[in-house]
C-alpha cells in the first residue's frame, strides 16, 4: 500500500512514522508513506496556502489552488489514483468497519488531505476529494493528528504488519465488543490475583470466560455497541444483568 499525506506541517509526521509498528511496516516495505508540503504547490512566491473567507468570519480558509494542484500532481506520480480523503470534523466517523474498508486490496493507495485553520474551500469537498473522515465529535487544530490515527488503524489491518494476526481479531471493536480483561506475570501483585480460570489451562473455559467478560465490559462501558453485536439470548440477558447491577 502507498499513502500520500498532504499537509502544511510535514515535520509533525517524522516521529510517529519512524517508531513502533508504523516504523517497522515502512522499514519492511509493507507500506510506502510519502509526506508532501502543500505550500510547495502554491503559485505565488510567498507560498500562501490560506486566505480570508468570503462573507466574513473568524479565521482563515485553505485556498483551493494549492490543494487541487497538490492532489493532481501527487496522483500523477503513480497509478492508480486511489482514494483522496479529507480529514475533517465534518466527515464520517472512523470505525473498525471504515478501517477495514480502507485497507481492502482494491485500496492500494490513499491520498490524505490534512485540513487546517477554519477548514478548506468548499470546492475542495465538492470536486476534489472522494471521502471525508473524522476521528471523533470534537475539533482539533488540524488534520495532521487524525491522519496519523487513520494511518495507524489502517496499517494494522494489512497482512504482515502485526506480529500475530490473531491479536487483530480479538482486540476491542473487532467483533463489536470491547476486549476482555488481560493479565500477565506475576500471578499475584499487591494482593490482587489473576482470575483462577486463566491459570487453569482449560482453553474452552478460558474462551467462555473471556467472551462473558467482553459482554459485561461492553454493557458497562459502551452499551451502545450491544445494539449491533451478535449475541445469543443468554448473552443478552447477561448484558442486561450487568446494566441492572451498575444502577
Amino acid at each position: 500500500m502507498r499513502i500520500d499525506v498532504l499537509t502544511l506541517f510535514p515535520e509533525m509526521f517524522h516521529g510517529p512514522l519512524e517508531t513502533s509498528i508504523l516504523g517497522r511496516a515502512i522499514e519492511s516495505e509493507l507500506v510506502q508513506i510519502l509526506i508532501h508540503n502543500i505550500r510547495d504547490y502554491a503559485e505565488d512566491r510567498h507560498q500562501v496556502a490560506d486566505d480570508y473567507s468570503y462573507g466574513g468570519g473568524p479565521g482563515m480558509l485553505m485556498k483551493p489552488e494549492p490543494l487541487f494542484k497538490a492532489v493532481e500532481e501527487v496522483a500523477d506520480l503513480d497509478s492508480p489514483r486511489g482514494r483522496v480523503v479529507l480529514l475533517t470534523p465534518q466527515g464520517r466517523l472512523l470505525t473498525q468497519e471504515v478501517a477495514a474498508e480502507l485497507s481492502q486490496e482494491q485500496e492500494q493507495r490513499l491520498i490524505l488531505v490534512c485540513g487546517h485553520y477554519e477548514g478548506v474551500d468548499e470546492r475542495v469537498r465538492e470536486h476534489l476529494v472522494d471521502d471525508e473522515i473524522s476521528i471523533g465529535d470534537y475539533v482539533l487544530s488540524g488534520g495532521e493528528l487524525p491522519a496519523m490515527v487513520l494511518i495507524d488503524v489502517v496499517l494494522r489491518r494489512l497482512p504482515g504488519v502485526l506480529g500475530s494476526e490473531a491479536s487483530l481479531a480479538e482486540e476491542s471493536h473487532a467483533q463489536g465488543l470491547l476486549e476482555y480483561p488481560q493479565y500477565t506475570r506475576p500471578a499475584e501483585f499487591r494482593g490482587w490475583t489473576v482470575p483462577e480460570v486463566l491459570l487453569s489451562g482449560h482453553h474452552a473455559q478460558i474462551a467462555q470466560w473471556r467472551r462473558e467478560q467482553s459482554i459485561l465490559r461492553t454493557a458497562r462501558r459502551r452499551p451502545d455497541l450491544l445494539q449491533r453485536a451478535s449475541l445469543s439470548d443468554e448473552e443478552r440477558r447477561l448484558a442486561a444483568s450487568a446494566v441492572v447491577r451498575e444502577h
